[in-house]
């Protein structure tokens, strides 16, 4: 189906289902903000191809994106905004049809095929929920930050939840966005998490290694202190 769709061209990729929050600052995409909450309508994401994410009244953007469906607006002081989005239906533009005050597109909406899970996918599909649970917890131990949601069940929706948690450059993420048949996006990423998790695996044997010999050598310089100063001692 093709419609008008204002666009927000980022430096990140936005997938179906997933969440983004933006902080709203410059007048053109506060303009954008406040029409899209006066309508009810949404506002199209798409990772920028040539140009900046800010001041660029030439940027372009990559031919596909995802519509955000806006779930939360705060204002903020300084005629700022906080918006807070997940992730609606991919898009592909047919032509820019306006850049002032920001861009506006002619977009249609993609539709995603229906899966037939014979076999072979039935096992890829279970490979990619046992690998990409793994990929999680290792990521979270080696970033030290939590890792948000669920491996989900849905075979659509997992392909997309591990494209957007996979920590790989933007131009990788966009490639599987563009993807359209959700089968063969899950084949590319139980390769990659096959590739990735033994060098995650060690990383964190590493650092768990790394962790032993640091507290082994905390137990002997205190050694060494109690020797001297007794037992209770400050350490200042």
């Amino acid at each position: 189906m093709r419609r008008r769709l204002r666009l927000f061209p980022l430096n990140t990729v936005l997938f179906p289902g997933a969440a983004l929050s933006l902080h709203i600052f410059e007048p053109r995409y506060r303009q954008m903000i406040e029409e899209c909450v006066r309508l009810g309508e949404q506002f199209g994401v798409a990772l920028i191809a040539d140009g900046a994410e800010t001041g660029d009244p030439n940027v372009r953007p990559h031919a596909v994106g995802a519509i955000a469906e806006i779930v939360e607006v705060a204002r903020l002081p300084f005629e700022r905004y906080y918006v807070a989005a997940i992730g609606g239906q991919r898009f592909r533009i047919h032509g820019i049809v306006d850049r002032d005050p920001f861009l506006t597109a002619d977009v249609e909406t993609v539709e995603e095929a229906a899966l037939k899970v014979d076999d072979e996918l039935a096992t890829v599909i279970t490979g990619v929920r046992e690998l990409f649970a793994e990929y999680r917890l290792l990521l979270a131990v080696v970033s030290g930050k939590d890792v948000d949601g669920e491996v989900l069940e849905e075979p659509v929706a997992l392909s997309f939840a591990v494209a957007d948690t996979l920590a790989v450059s933007q131009s990788l993420k966009q490639h599987l966005l563009e993807v359209d048949d959700a089968a063969d996006r899950l084949r590319s990423e139980k390769a990659y998490l096959e590739r990735a998790l033994p060098r995650l695996r060690s990383m964190v044997e590493r650092r768990r290694v790394a962790g032993d010999v640091d507290a082994a050598q905390n137990r002997t310089d205190r050694g060494h202190q109690e020797k001297y100063f007794g037992k209770f001692f400050s350490a200042n």
